[in-house]
């Protein structure tokens, strides 16, 4: 196997130092670089282009999805391994999605390490043997399914229908709606009732809750 480069990114140095004492007796891994958070990662991979993104979850300015993200889109032959104590497995999940092909957690030993890098420089998946993979792609299946159902569900409402379910969420009384939608209150009633009826709630308040809980509309 040819030798197979890497960028260590970690906000710890003691991190960073840990990840290339480990890996200094294998004669084909080279660590050609190191950084501190994915905008530094971003400046280094202006000038160099590694096999391997050894990479931290949280780091400040750009943490490690922001930056797998921008990998994945613009170096598509960079292959990025997460390597984190936030081993949750919504975030677990979330790399994966993001397209990562290697996934740790810290308190790995070094010998998982090692076969995680020459798995990944394969292009091969990697999932430390201290995660239960059932359990995320369970997580994985269960998040699709209600991503769909959302779908499903916007796609009974019209346009119009969502627009209103937005002002009714964010507290909007009929008249600001109607002065808002530029309708008639009447009209702002008809819509309401037509929105809880296709999504089977009860009230208002119900159609409120179950808005918010299903993320069908922006709370930002």
């Amino acid at each position: 196997m040819t030798e197979i480069k890497i960028i260590v990114v970690d906000d710890h140095q003691i991190v960073r130092d840990g990840i290339g004492a480990l890996l200094m007796k294998y004669n084909d891994i080279k660590i050609v670089a190191e950084a501190s958070n994915g905008e530094e990662l971003m400046t280094i991979l202006k000038s160099i282009k590694p096999d391997i993104v050894i990479l931290d979850i949280s780091m400040p300015k750009m943490d490690g999805f922001q930056a797998t993200a921008i990998i994945k889109e613009n170096y598509e032959d960079i292959q990025v391994i997460i390597f984190s104590s936030h081993a949750e497995t919504e975030n677990l999940a979330k790399a994966i999605e993001l397209g990562v092909k290697g996934i740790l957690p810290k308190n790995t030993m070094r010998e998982e390490l090692v076969e995680a890098i020459y798995t990944v420089a394969q292009n091969k998946d990697f999932i430390s043997k201290y995660i239960s993979p059932t359990a995320l792609f369970e997580y994985i299946k269960d998040k699709k399914e209600k991503d769909n159902t959302i779908v499903d569900l916007k796609s009974k409402l019209s346009d119009r229908e969502m627009e209103l379910l937005q002002l009714i969420v964010q507290g909007s009384t009929n008249k600001e709606i109607a002065d808002k939608l530029f309708i008639s209150q009447r009209t702002v009633e008809k819509h309401k009732s037509n929105i809880i009826s296709k999504l089977e709630m009860k009230s208002v308040v119900d159609l409120v809750k179950f808005a918010v809980k299903n993320k069908l509309v922006d709370l930002d």
